[in-house]
């Protein structure tokens, strides 16, 4: 079942990664305003998925990926916020799935931190 969890996490953050270059136009709508170099920003956030992604398929780097998901999670919890505040703002009737964003990044900080606190030389798959 870690394997599994292990292959989904990589896959979701290498399409993550990707789709930043694919639709930066959407990122930097929620960029909040009070952020300098957005356009850098959507770009990095997106070189470091698509790196951590990689970087999680090798035991050695995995804990290490983990614990750079869970930073990079943290750090654009804002970009989350300024999303509901958008739609909430635009009356988008997909506000709810903005909403339901903001407890999802605790999910996920959970779900890396899963390969976060696990001991290098266990991880052998």
């Amino acid at each position: 079942m870690k394997m599994i969890s292990l292959w989904v996490m990589v896959a979701f953050y290498t399409a993550a990664g990707i789709n930043h270059f694919v639709h930066p136009a959407m990122y930097l709508t929620i960029m909040p305003p009070w952020l300098p170099l957005q356009k850098e920003l959507v770009i990095i956030s997106g070189v470091l998925e698509i790196l951590c992604a990689l970087l999680l398929i090798v035991g050695l780097t995995r804990r290490l990926a983990a614990w750079v998901i869970i930073v990079l999670l943290v750090a654009i919890f804002p970009a989350n916020i300024q999303m509901m505040l958008n739609y909430k703002h635009e009356h988008n009737p997909l506000l709810w799935v903005a909403i339901a964003r903001l407890p999802l990044q605790i999910l996920l900080i959970w779900w890396a931190y899963t390969f976060a606190r696990v001991k290098m030389q266990a991880q052998r798959f």
